[in-house]
Parts: C-alpha cells; structure tokens; sequence
C-alpha cells in the first residue's frame, strides 16, 4: 500500500511501473511509486550500479543541449518524450543560453502530465503536449508543435533514451527517418539507446538488464547493437565523435575514475542533416 506521502491521482494505474516513474526511481528522484522502485531493485539484482544508465543519459542531455545551443545557433527544440521535471530539463539549458529558445516538450505518460506540466512551463518559451512519440506523422501534425516550431528553420530533434523502449512491429529506423525526413536542412538529431556492446563480458550484462527490464513492471527495455541504433540516424552526419558511450561524448572534464561495467551499456550521438 502506498504511504500517505504517495497521494496516487485516481487516474494512474500504479499495477504497471511508468517509463518516466522508473527513470525517476534511477535518478532518487521522489515522483515515483513502489511498483518503480521494484524495476530499479530487479535490474540492481544483476547490475548494481544500474542507476548510472539514468544519470549518463541525463548527462549527455545536458551537454548535447549546451552543444547545440551554444554552437549551432538553433533556437527550437523538440523534446520526445520528456519524461519528469527534475534538474536541468532541455529548456533550462538551451534558454540559459540562448534566452529566445523554444523547446516543446512532447510525452504522453499520465503521471508526466499530473505533475510536469507546471514545472515545465515555466516561461511562454517552453511548451508541452501529450502525445505518442512512436507515432511521428501524429507528432508532426501536432498542434502545439506546429504552432510553436517553424519547420522552415533548423530544429534539434531529441530522442534521448526512448526507443529502446520501443518494440512494436515498426523499426525503430523506420520512427526516426520520418522525423529526419519533416526536418529542414541544419537541423540536429540527439538520440541515446541502451547498447549490446557485442563482448563477452559486457554483452552478457546487457542481456541479464534486458531480461529484467523486459520482465519487470515496465515490460520494456531492449539492448540493440551497434548497427541497429546507427540505423536510427538515418542521413545524418554524425557530430564526432559519433555515435559512441554516453560517457565518452564531449565530457566535461578528463577521467579520474574507471567505468562503472553498465556505462558500457548506452551509447549515444548527436547528427546534422545536410
């Protein structure tokens, strides 16, 4: 039973762990119920260190946002799936930089909706809809989108660990190419994805998260190889140094420290469409 400090709006089904409660539950936040902590506890079974799949992920946001806001001198965002409000979101990078930046955020998780929508917006430069992010003709018809984002102008398109939790009949290329495809030239495309690194000792550890993940209260969770997530940037020209460990993209600072063995396990890339 959930304790007092756990109010569940009614319409939250809290059987089924949530893919941003989880992610909350890796990164200590609070926004997340028992039924998340379960998925966080099963893949700890096999990777303690599994909360360091979050926090990479979060980090490479946060420097791919900096990247293209400082760099590019693009002002739009469209953030897939957005996930919970928690420390530097997109758009408190992007605007801290460039004040005028338009992000919209797009999710379509109950609880993102319950207790996101007012943090995020938190100015008339930021936006949220709901909406399935595995359905881009939805996504790109979308009114909010198409209201606050000029496709006639260069827009960074972020897909930043999504897709592995994808696993319907339609690629996960096939997702992405049609977003790439409704995006003008100079436009950028960040994306992150848990990653079969294909060796013995690392490959083995992406299958036992994989199985917990997948036969957890999420249900979802796949590791795909190298080919199948570069499949995902579909002509794009790779920002170097490519597609590589979240960890290993533009870090802040030299490397003091070995790697934890699951930070071998997401990798990421940030592309230009010519």
């Amino acid at each position: 039973m959930p304790s007092q400090e756990e109010a569940i709006p009614v319409y939250i089904d809290t059987t089924k762990a949530s893919i941003a409660r989880v992610y909350d539950a890796f990164l200590n936040g609070k926004d997340n119920y028992e039924i998340d902590r379960e998925v966080l506890r099963r893949v700890q079974q096999v990777a303690p260190e599994a909360s360091q799949l979050a926090w990479d992920n979060r980090d490479f946001l946060i420097r791919a946002t900096r990247f293209i806001a400082s760099q590019t001198g693009i002002t739009q965002f469209l953030d897939c799936g957005s996930g919970l409000p928690t420390a530097e979101n997109t758009h408190q990078v992007a605007q801290r930089l460039q004040p005028e930046a338009k992000v919209v955020y797009v999710d379509n998780d109950p609880v993102v909706l319950a207790h996101g929508r007012a943090l995020l917006e938190e100015n008339e430069q930021t936006h949220f809809t709901a909406a399935d992010i595995f359905q881009p003709e939805e996504i790109l018809a979308n009114e909010v989108v198409r209201k606050y984002l000029d496709f006639s102008e260069p827009i960074a398109l972020f897909q930043f660990g999504t897709l592995h939790h994808y696993d319907g009949e339609r690629a996960p290329s096939d997702i992405m190419k049609a977003y790439v495809d409704a995006l003008p030239s100079g436009s950028y495309v960040g994306l992150t994805h848990f990653y079969d690194p294909g060796t013995e000792e690392y490959s083995e550890l992406a299958r036992r998260m994989e199985d917990m993940f997948v036969h957890s209260p999420m249900g979802s969770g796949r590791f795909r190889t190298m080919d199948e997530i570069a499949s995902m940037f579909p002509g794009l020209e790779l920002v170097a140094p490519g597609l590589v460990r979240c960890v290993d993209w533009w870090p802040d600072g030299p490397r003091v420290k070995p790697l934890d063995p699951v930070q071998h396990c997401i990798i990421g890339a940030v592309g230009r469409k010519p």
